[in-house]
């Protein structure tokens, strides 16, 4: 296939792209996406202040890159869009690292399944059937809590932001009394552009100043994290924070830096995400009484929500990835180290793939949706996520007969991870 001249996104949609305002106004990002699939799949985005990038916006492009972990690389530069002025800051603060938190997700062959293993076994399904009992007490709970609010309340904040924050920290082994500071970590780590969710509360600040509002919340978990190793090592116990704290490659100690980025991406990602598909699918449900009332009466549609769910609110909105050769993708020239971006927003909604992609629909299969990723990278809790929602609506939907919106959702402003910030509902419980 001959290579097309090099495309570049007009400045409108360059701009939505790169900006977390954008990803709170869904509608309007759908829009400018679609327009990118359709005319440019792959084009180059020239925006203030960052460097130059491939925009990918088509499923198939998406998928494909993500399987190819050997020409696709997650360690040579940041896996998350920033501005220069905040990867400079980066390496900085690094001495030389291009990511703020060394993890899983920054990680290339071979290191990145050593450290995979690690805590795989864990997150399987044989091992999370063992679990299973103590995370349905949880859910029972939490739909107890939301009852107990009288027939209103914010779905978020009563519900979807705590149910998976208490299961993950069980399997990682934090103090109940904790979870609200992991809350409040995990939404000023990921939510550094949102002045409803930063540390600083506040809608002026210069991209400089949000990337030290993360780094002062990631500094915090690092400190946590680093004293639960501590202890661990003295004495482990049976959960994944003893795994991490007293694992080893290739007979040596992980590094500390290596073992925070483990614990914070177990503890943030482990939770917000799952946070944010559930409060979706509750987002939709609510919308359309009449899909409730579908899948109340048949569980069968259970898994589809959840899948549904997943595609629909799209927690992780994008992945970065570098160029290890030149290549082509859908004609296009790619050179090597060129920046790419895999908007998985565009992809969960590519009218190629999916029919009426606006349209939530528990019975849409099949649902093949990249919010997971895909090859070596993909979610290692992927699981988990099915399980805990798959449970909490299985609660929800034995106590609540009928269930509206309030009020209006909002959404979080993040390029990053994202997702209902705010849910109002109305509902009548048995």
């Amino acid at each position: 296939m001959a290579t097309i001249a090099p495309a570049t996104l007009p400045g409108e949609i360059a701009s939505a792209i790169v900006n977390p305002v954008a990803y709170g106004q869904w509608s309007e990002l759908k829009d400018k996406f679609r327009w990118a699939r359709d005319n440019m799949p792959v084009a180059l985005v020239q925006a203030e202040g960052y460097m130059p990038f491939w925009a990918v916006t088509r499923h198939e492009d998406i998928l494909a890159i993500s399987k190819d972990n050997a020409r696709f690389l997650n360690a040579p530069k940041s896996v998350v869009l920033s501005p220069v002025a905040v990867q400079m800051l980066t390496h900085m603060i690094t001495g030389g690292s291009p990511h703020l938190v060394s993890s899983l997700v920054t990680m290339d062959a071979p290191e990145h399944m050593d450290y995979r293993k690690l805590t795989q076994s864990w997150f399987m399904p044989k091992n999370l059937a063992n679990i299973e009992a103590r995370v349905r007490e949880i859910a029972r709970s939490s739909i107890n809590a939301m009852i107990a609010t009288g027939g209103t309340c914010d779905f978020v904040r009563e519900v979807s932001a705590l149910y998976p924050l208490h299961v993950v920290m069980q399997i990682l082994g934090v103090p109940d009394a904790d979870e609200p500071l992991m809350l409040k970590l995990t939404q000023e780590m990921f939510g550094g552009e949102d002045p409803d969710l930063n540390r600083a509360r506040s809608v002026e600040l210069t991209p400089e100043q949000i990337s030290q509002l993360v780094v002062d919340a990631v500094r915090d978990f690092e400190s946590y994290f680093m004293a639960m190793a501590a202890d661990r090592r003295t004495h482990p116990r049976d959960d994944v924070a003893s795994v991490i704290a007293n694992a080893t490659i290739d007979g040596e100690p992980i590094s500390d830096r290596n073992a925070a980025g483990y614990y914070i991406i177990v503890a943030a990602a482990g939770h917000d995400t799952t946070s944010a598909s559930t409060a979706g699918a509750m987002w939709a449900l609510a919308d359309d009484p009449e899909q409730f009332a579908r899948i109340k009466a048949d569980r069968s549609l259970l898994p589809g929500l959840i899948e549904e769910a997943i595609r629909w609110t799209t927690p992780v909105q994008h992945f970065m990835r570098t160029a290890a050769e030149d290549c082509e993708i859908a004609g296009q020239a790619i050179a090597k180290d060129d920046w790419l971006m895999l908007c998985y927003v565009s992809g969960n909604y590519d009218e190629r793939v999916f029919d009426s992609p606006d349209r939530f629909d528990a019975a849409r299969g099949p649902n093949r949706h990249v919010a997971f990723g895909a090859g070596v990278h993909q979610c290692l809790g992927l699981h988990l996520a099915r399980m805990e929602m798959r449970i909490l609506f299985e609660e929800l939907l034995d106590r609540v007969e009928s269930v509206e919106l309030a009020g209006t959702p909002q959404r979080a402003s993040s390029t990053f991870v994202g997702g209902p910030k705010t849910l109002p509902i109305r509902f009548v419980a048995r």
